[in-house]
């Protein structure tokens, strides 16, 4: 026999925390030169004068509310592409307040996993350059 449905009371989560424009502007300047120095000359080469498979055409960074996702762009070069395109999104950097940031990493089942909480931006941006978690594959 079933158990009765009953209603549960479940209060509504609380609100994520606003990044402050003049940090925001600080974790993006800190992001770009992360991008132009490691993450654009490591991973993006010449095309091949055959191309068959996907490759990197670029890597940049994008802001989603509290969120800073680093990005590549691959090009689909063969005949039967569904576009010439795609982003993939491979590092998350979100905002947790009081100046600390969690840091999450896109897994191969496409879910976000979180792998650190808690870090200051110093702390998150050199942990992004130094695990090969966060860099682009």
């Amino acid at each position: 026999m079933r158990p009765k449905k009953t209603w549960v009371y479940s209060p509504p989560r609380p609100a994520k925390p606003k990044i402050p424009d003049a940090l925001k502007q600080k974790v993006q300047a800190e992001a770009d030169r992360l991008v132009e120095e490691l993450f654009k000359p490591q991973a993006i080469k010449e095309p091949p004068e055959e191309p068959r498979f996907n490759y990197i055409s670029d890597v940049y960074t994008r802001w989603f509310r509290s969120y800073l996702y680093f990005c590549a762009t691959y090009a689909c070069p063969g005949p039967n592409a569904l576009s010439p395109t795609f982003e993939a999104p491979y590092t998350r950097l979100e905002y947790a307040g009081d100046g600390r940031f969690n840091l999450a990493y896109m897994r191969h089942t496409g879910k976000w996993w979180e792998v650190y909480t808690g870090l200051s931006l110093e702390e998150a941006i050199t942990t992004i350059r130094n695990e090969p978690l966060f860099q682009v594959r």
